[in-house]
């Protein structure tokens, strides 16, 4: 924590504190636990401040999350003393609770508690002159190896022993997010633009506002197994909306993405040892109409371990004139040599191994101490990269090490996009920088004015 959220928490504790009425004061170290708990909540509401005003936050309010799982939380927030902190922050008046938190163990589904930040307490940050951007770093000690299982029909986290392959596992993720700590990604969009994108964000139920101190990653597996899943996730450029990512730079500099060319179906072919040939995966289906619903289509079948006789939950077929089991048939008439591996519910290990790829390829950077921001079957990384084509062969070369197989990359996204703001900016640049060179001192001004919450987070 930061001196001055220190400073307000210690504080607030004395305020509530006076108004618990409490026989006996607290012991030395459940002091230091009710501070940490009222400075975690305090620099919450600082950090949401700068994400998106109107932000909820969230904490857990069950009691079993601070016992059972002691792996993942953090070891300075105990349930007794959050809870206290929480409810003294009510009474006062500095937060309200603007949802209660639940849990449907029937449905498996469930909400955390949300609450916003009142005047009282956004008065007193207002003392804070820092960017918490900038000073909030990541927790590189905190658990990054997540196993997720159902239990009780409820997908939840859970405990596990460590083995020689967690262990690695954890230690080379650690190398990487040592890497991308020490660096800075940003997404370098007009001050005017910021606060819609984040509320756009905000209403999206399956994403969240960006956080620009979230630029570390977790690995998370799934159903109970270490080859199960595994892909990375918790990023905050992982939220941002495709049309944006071109956008996003790094250590100030212009960016480049590539990506894997149709992966799973490149994968499931080679296991089967067959070749997928040159024809696309998903224009093969319908004549290469509706590409997008294809794909969709394809994955669905492919992850799900029953028959999908009726139509995927997510899969919207409004705008088309055929039904759901014309295009299942469509896709398993175009797909005869893999056809037997539909519906064999693979998705998760077809994950496992795109995630190792992935990791040989962020691990290959980071001891170069140059960073890889994984997106889906995507990386970002400086745009000089791109240039030299040494990403493209990185990634060539992390596939081949696993299959012994070659696979294309996709040409149309392995470039270095510049931003539309690039087009009125001089020539008079290095074209792998934003920086200035030499121009007009007024352009500059008047240009760079529209980009100052940018250049306050560098």
């Amino acid at each position: 924590m930061i001196d001055d959220i220190k400073q307000i928490a210690q504080q607030i504790a004395d305020e509530i504190t006076q108004i618990e009425r409490r026989e006996r004061k607290r012991n030395t170290e459940a002091q230091m636990h009710f501070e940490y708990a009222i400075a975690s909540i305090v620099q919450e509401v600082w950090k949401g401040t700068y994400i998106l005003p109107e932000l909820e936050l969230s904490i857990n309010k069950n009691a079993n999350w601070y016992s059972q799982f002691p792996r993942y939380r953090d070891p300075n927030l105990t349930y007794k003393q959050a809870t206290a902190a929480y409810n003294g922050m009510l009474v006062l008046g500095m937060i309200e609770e603007t949802k209660s938190g639940y849990l449907d163990r029937e449905k498996g589904i469930g909400e955390l508690t949300k609450y916003v930040a009142h005047d009282k307490l956004l008065e007193m940050l207002k003392a804070i002159s820092d960017n918490p951007f900038n000073v909030i770093k990541p927790d590189l000690d905190a658990e990054c190896i997540i196993l997720r299982d159902k239990m009780n029909g409820v997908r939840t986290i859970v405990n596990y022993e460590d083995t020689p392959q967690t262990i690695k596992m954890r230690e080379n993720l650690r190398l990487i997010n040592s890497c991308l700590s020490r660096h800075w990604p940003d997404l370098r969009i007009k001050d005017e633009d910021y606060e819609p994108l984040q509320s756009r964000l905000n209403a999206d139920g399956d994403k969240t506002p960006i956080d620009f101190s979230q630029r570390t990653l977790i690995r998370i597996f799934s159903n109970g197994r270490f080859d199960n899943g595994g892909r990375f996730y918790r990023a905050w450029w992982q939220n941002v909306p495709s049309e944006y990512r071109k956008y996003i730079t790094l250590d100030t500099k212009k960016t480049c993405e590539y990506d894997y060319s149709q992966l799973n179906p490149h994968m499931i072919y080679f296991q089967r040892n067959e070749d997928m040939g040159e024809e696309d995966a998903y224009d093969r289906v319908l004549n290469g109409e509706h590409r997008d619903l294809v794909k969709e289509a394809f994955n669905a079948m492919m992850q799900s371990s029953t028959p999908l006789l009726t139509k995927p939950r997510d899969l919207d077929l409004n705008d088309v004139e055929f039904d759901w089991m014309f295009l299942r048939q469509a896709i398993l008439d175009a797909h005869k040599p893999i056809e037997d591996m539909f519906f064999k519910g693979l998705g998760n290990e077809l994950q496992y191994i795109d995630s190792c790829i992935a990791e040989n390829l962020m691990m290959h950077f980071a001891k170069e101490d140059q960073p890889v921001l994984p997106v889906h079957d995507s990386f970002i990384m400086h745009s000089a990269f791109g240039e030299s084509s040494e990403l493209e062969e990185s990634m060539r070369r992390a596939f081949y090490e696993h299959f012994k197989r070659d696979i294309p990359i996709n040409g149309e996204i392995g470039i270095t996009l510049p931003t539309v703001y690039d087009e009125n900016k001089p020539a008079n640049t290095d074209p792998s920088n934003l920086e200035w060179e030499n121009t007009e001192i007024d352009y500059i001004v008047n240009y760079e004015n529209e980009y100052t919450q940018w250049r306050d987070r560098q």
